[in-house]
């Protein structure tokens, strides 16, 4: 659906209930398109991928062995 700037101005809650009933409304400025009047969708929380991910992980007493553990397959030429 189209309406004007003008329409807008004077209609806005009639505009809200189209857009309310899934409908998008593009509107218009000197018969240019300036804007899209679009449904507010709610988006769910959803769980981050990366949550969780230090579960299993044990403590470590010695941070810097640790680091050095996991860094050795990386940076060791062998």
């Amino acid at each position: 659906m189209q309406a004007t700037a003008k329409d807008l101005r004077f209609n806005v809650k009639e505009l809200l209930d189209t857009v309310s009933r899934g409908e998008e409304i593009v509107i218009t400025y000197w018969g240019k398109p300036r804007a899209k009047l679009i449904p507010f969708v709610e988006h769910l929380e959803r769980e981050d991928e990366l949550f969780g991910i230090w579960a299993d992980h044990k403590p470590s007493a010695d941070v810097n062995a640790y680091l050095r553990a996991i860094r050795k397959g990386r940076f060791d030429a062998d």
